[in-house]
């Protein structure tokens, strides 16, 4: 199971939000550059870096995204408010499409399609209702009906985020990444919750219908200093 250290983007600052909420932001730092640095210097191999402005509408970080990917000597899987192709012609490598892929299934078939292993859908759900436009919205679509959509088959990952936990500390929810797991055979990829070494432990140990999750997201529990980048790579790395 891979590792993808959180870097989200609000006015060009490393940000958390509590359970999605706009207004229960804490600031992580003013300098995403260091940030990202720093995360792949500890041994990371991917960050996931979301622009939270251009989720919202609001704005974008745009430029910091793509300077980021090219200081760093790591992937970069990044998304929020992702509208068109612009990200997979510059130097990203994986691209998340969110509500683009919930509102228009047919472009994002199009986007996979002409870029094989670099585009994943991000599945944002609060009690498996997917949310949309910065999770102020919602999709009216189910979790486990998006996850066997056909234009979604050749994903290269789906990215699970309970909305409820994220920024919470309050574990991961397994059950519902259990049945997303057993659901497709896309790659999936855990967000929101982990709080502790045990949390990545249980995720990597996870196994539905023969298959275990690709990698698993962590933000406020790196920021917070519940534990390192190298211990929870270490973790991963064990329980393989």
């Amino acid at each position: 199971m891979e590792l993808y250290p959180a870097i989200d983007l609000r006015h060009g600052r490393c940000v958390r939000l509590y359970q999605g909420d706009f207004e229960k932001e804490t600031v992580y730092g003013t300098d995403p550059i260091a940030v990202a640095e720093r995360f792949v210097a500890a041994g990371a191999r991917w960050l996931h870096v979301v622009d939270l402005d251009a989720a919202r509408g609001d704005g974008n970080n745009a430029d910091t995204v793509l300077t980021i990917a090219r200081a760093v000597r790591a992937r970069v899987q990044a998304g929020g408010g992702v509208r068109d192709d612009t990200l997979l012609r510059a130097d990203v490598d994986r691209v998340v499409l969110g509500s683009l892929a919930v509102t228009n299934r047919a472009y994002a078939r199009q986007l996979i399609a002409e870029n094989p292993r670099r585009v994943a859908i991000g599945l944002d759900h609060r009690d498996g209702e997917l949310q949309i436009r910065g999770w102020e919205e919602k999709g009216d679509v189910q979790l486990l009906e998006a996850v066997r959509w056909p234009e979604f088959a050749h994903a290269a990952a789906f990215i699970v985020t309970d909305i409820g936990l994220d920024g919470t500390l309050a574990g991961p929810d397994l059950d519902d990444l259990a049945s997303v797991v057993e659901a497709t055979e896309v790659d999936v990829i855990a967000s929101g919750g982990v709080s502790s070494l045990s949390d990545v432990e249980a995720l990597t140990s996870l196994e539905a219908g023969g298959r275990r999750l690709a990698g698993v997201i962590v933000g406020k529990a790196l920021y917070e200093g519940n534990f390192t980048v190298e211990e929870a790579i270490a973790v991963c790395a064990a329980c393989a």
